[in-house]
């Protein structure tokens, strides 16, 4: 899909206010706040990434953003996943993140779907959306929404935390994507329950994330983001952007 340009309806006064702030860039303006509005992102994965891009979505005033997640909030999640709360425990993470994001912003629809995005019905599961935001923990997840957004032209970006480090990747069809970095489903792989993880390294990542679909979907900066991986090193405190080529055997590619 692409993004669409220009608008015959208006700011309301309401929209005019709360996005004051950031209508007052010049890379932003009424038409690209209207974009915003007529914008569908899902966000795959309620947890520690995807409570940190979401509200940041919401607050910039996206249409519509659709919450996928099957789990529910637990003790070990909190110092992480801040949108969440102790009285929150046992409960859909989609459906507690939809009600602080709805709270946050009336102006926007929020849908919480409590289930994974099925390889099998992602059409169907991610309603329309034009960009989705991985914020999943599973490999699989991550080749599943790779190897269906590549098929259909959708905006993808998918991220990743662990220990101290994190990795963002944006691909869209025609470009290099995310089997062309990893071919495969790998074995094992880290992940938080093993290897741990600092909070605020999923809230920078998270944020990162945000900031990709945004500028996407308000066409600012480059069009395409694609055969760059951002490596977050928070450690050294360094962020460093990797290019990547197109691998011509990448079976996304040939689907």
């Amino acid at each position: 899909m692409v993004r669409s340009e220009g608008a015959a309806e208006g700011l309301s006064d309401a929209e005019v206010e709360r996005y004051s702030r950031q209508l007052l860039l010049p890379e932003m303006g009424e038409a690209a706040q209207l974009r915003l509005r007529r914008a569908s992102v899902a966000v795959v994965g309620c947890g520690a990434l995807g409570s940190a891009a979401a509200p940041y979505l919401v607050g910039a005033g996206v249409g519509h953003v659709l919450l996928l997640d099957p789990d529910f909030v637990a003790l070990d999640n909190l110092h992480r996943q801040v949108q969440f709360s102790t009285a929150d425990i046992g409960a859909s993470k989609a459906g507690r993140l939809a009600d602080r994001l709805r709270a946050l912003n009336e102006l926007v629809a929020v849908d919480p779907l409590p289930a994974r995005a099925d390889p099998s019905a992602l059409s169907q599961s991610l309603q329309g959306a034009e960009l989705i935001l991985e914020c999943t923990d599973d490999p699989a997840t991550k080749f599943a929404l790779n190897d269906w957004a590549m098929g259909t032209g959708r905006q993808l970006v998918i991220a990743g935390v662990t220990g101290l480090r994190g990795q963002v990747v944006q691909v869209g069809a025609g470009g290099p994507c995310y089997r062309c970095l990893f071919p495969a489903t790998p074995a094992t792989a880290a992940d938080c329950r093993t290897a741990g993880i600092l909070g605020p390294v999923a809230g920078v990542v998270g944020a990162m994330q945000a900031l990709l679909a945004l500028t996407w979907l308000a066409g600012i900066g480059p069009a395409s983001r694609a055969g760059k991986l951002w490596d977050l090193d928070a450690g050294a405190m360094r962020w460093r952007e990797i290019h990547f080529p197109r691998d011509p055997n990448c079976s996304s590619h040939r689907r």
